[in-house]
């Protein structure tokens, strides 16, 4: 299939509340769909037993971290305690551009960066039953999903992934 042909992808990100679940569920719908991919996070924390450099996360000095940064090589970071971690834009854009869907998942800041930063990126927000963030943070989602059964909420968001493929070109009829 030729560039023109192949339908481009787009990123999505699950973003919730701690606690959410948000790592389970995108667990399950690679699972369910392998052709998602998610990318590997950038970390200043210390590798932990078991963990592999570029598998599990990218392990970096907090100067690299800085660089990074200061380049614009970052989408989004935050801080959690004294470690920073972030997601590179170099990799998630390669996997777009060949048309693998993106599945990012992050906090509700980190899906308001990823917002300001990728404004065609697809938030769907994943939340406890009965515990939706107040309306200003609703209404920046594209979607709103309650997390009370896994198998629904991976259900929907596989559903949601696959609508997000845009559609093909198409020659525009002449004359």
């Amino acid at each position: 299939m030729d560039d023109e042909a192949r339908p481009a992808a787009r990123l999505t990100v699950l973003a919730g509340p701690s606690g959410a679940g948000r790592e389970s569920v995108v667990e399950l719908v690679r699972a369910r769909s392998p052709s998602v991919w998610t990318p590997v996070t950038v970390t200043t924390r210390p590798r932990r037993g078991g963990e592999l450099d570029g598998v599990h996360r990218h392990f970096v000095t907090p100067e690299e971290f800085d660089r990074r940064l200061a380049a614009g090589e970052l989408l989004e970071w935050s801080r959690l305690g004294t470690h920073r971690r972030g997601t590179e834009i170099s990799p998630l854009r390669r996997r777009l551009a060949a048309g693998q869907p993106v599945l990012l998942a992050l906090d509700l800041d980190g899906a308001l960066l990823v917002r300001a930063g990728w404004p065609r990126a697809r938030l769907v927000l994943l939340h406890p039953p009965g515990r939706l963030p107040g309306p200003p943070v609703v209404a920046a989602f594209d979607l709103s999903v309650s997390h009370d059964r896994i198998e629904r909420v991976v259900d929907e968001l596989v559903g949601f992934i696959g609508s997000s493929f845009l559609a093909p070109a198409r020659p525009r009829p002449r004359g």
